[in-house]
């Protein structure tokens, strides 16, 4: 393998060992205590507690909790001592609870060891059927398997015991639905996506500018479908509750985002560099559009195998348009890595001097997310920018007539 000149596959089999075996020996010797609290004096699992706390209303059917973060820190105290103190911003849709019922039959540390066994299969699942299906990756089996478990976002993921690996599982399962041209089962998974709404945004625009209504018409449906499930079991007054906790968000950033310089996105880019909030505000729309735009281009490319291009710039917009997106979910970016590797090592791309180069830096740099706090540019944000513009640049030639369906560009 060697997708940018220096990039062999050698040398990123050993970064990938070396990272990976510094990460994850470092993690495991700060959760080496007899108690829920690691050396740092966090609590074991981090985000987890939130879900874990929302499964108690679900079992007992209390819909007038799951927005109450007074009723939520209390439960959780009672539930996992440890966490005396803890609050969190309930944000997720109701029907997310409902997800989370079966592990609040368990002790805190139970559930947690079940929800890291969970998230790691999911992500090895996704990350094997990607794998499979590119074919140029096939004989760096090993290497793939090593960066993937290396990965700054998943080591994320795993220490936040968040749920963004259902985020990659829907994508991946609908880019498979895709390939296969069954748009409406794509557009049913795509709609999941609705327990993490912002995930959703660039899906959304992109596939109405291209016209892909059956994938809408899936995605409207199996959405409908979740919020229909969070009514008939707690009624309308939760789904109501969430609605205005969505639409006052911007009034409670500062609870949501208390680490800003964890953030990548668009969004908190502009915020970070720019003091005055409008000014950064309307930053981030101008620039949220023009990565809409070159997005859109290159889906209406007319190329018959363009699909993993298409999708990989998806992803890399997906990431940078969403008004929140932390660290965690940047695992939803795995098959967009394999992706472009594979279209590197086909010899087929032509002006992509340099991606090889922009993809290791996406995934390295999550690793130093202490630094944006003292240098307030977020670089990560920077290296998908320039990539999708790259995407685009080397997709130009093979853009079509405006507007094709969906069925008609893959065939």
């Amino acid at each position: 393998m060697n997708v940018d000149g220096w990039l062999t596959s050698k040398r990123l089999r050993a970064h990938g060992l070396l990272l990976g075996i510094a990460v994850w020996s470092v993690y495991i010797w700060t959760l080496s205590t007899p108690t829920l609290r690691d050396r740092n004096g966090n609590l074991k699992g981090t985000d987890f507690l939130h879900f874990y706390t929302l499964g108690t209303p679900a079992l007992e059917r209390r819909g007038g909790d799951l927005y109450d973060m007074n009723a939520q820190a209390a439960l959780a105290a009672r539930r996992v001592p440890n966490a005396a103190g803890i609050r969190y911003l309930p944000l997720y849709p109701p029907q997310v609870s409902i997800l989370f019922a079966p592990f609040a039959h368990l002790s805190y540390a139970w559930a947690l060891a079940l929800w890291w066994v969970c998230t790691g299969s999911i992500y090895r699942l996704c990350c094997y059927r990607i794998w499979r299906a590119c074919p140029n990756l096939h004989d760096y089996g090993g290497t793939v398997a090593i960066l993937a478990a290396a990965s700054p976002a998943f080591f994320h993921l795993i220490a936040w015991g968040q749920t963004s690996a259902l985020a990659l599982g829907c994508f991946t399962l609908a880019f498979f639905f895709l390939r296969d041209r069954r748009e409406f089962l794509a557009g049913l998974v795509l709609g999941c996506l609705i327990f993490k709404p912002q995930l959703g945004l660039a899906c959304a625009i992109v596939l109405v500018a291209v016209g892909a209504w059956k994938i809408i018409a899936g995605a409207l449906l199996s959405s409908a479908a979740q919020i229909l499930a969070a009514i008939l079991y707690y009624g309308t007054g939760p789904l109501r509750v969430w609605i205005q906790t969505i639409l006052n968000v911007r009034m409670q950033l500062p609870y949501f985002e208390p680490r800003v310089y964890q953030t990548y996105c668009l969004r908190t880019f502009w915020a970070m560099i720019i003091p005055w909030s409008g000014v950064s505000f309307a930053l981030y729309l101008i620039s949220a559009a023009l990565i809409l735009g070159l997005t859109i281009a290159v889906w209406r490319s007319s190329e018959r195998d363009s699909l993993p291009l298409k999708y990989a710039v998806l992803l890399f917009a997906t990431v940078l348009i969403s008004p929140h997106l932390t660290v965690y979910d940047l695992v939803i970016l795995a098959p967009a890595f394999l992706f472009l590797a594979d279209w590197l090592l086909s010899g087929q791309v032509r002006g992509g001097r340099g991606m090889g180069t922009l993809l290791y830096l996406a995934y390295m740099l999550p690793l130093f997310v202490p630094l944006t706090r003292w240098t307030h540019v977020q670089l990560t944000v920077v290296v998908m920018v320039v990539l999708v513009w790259m995407i685009w640049k080397v997709a130009r030639p093979a853009r079509s007539s405006p507007l094709p369906q969906l069925a008609e560009q893959e065939r």
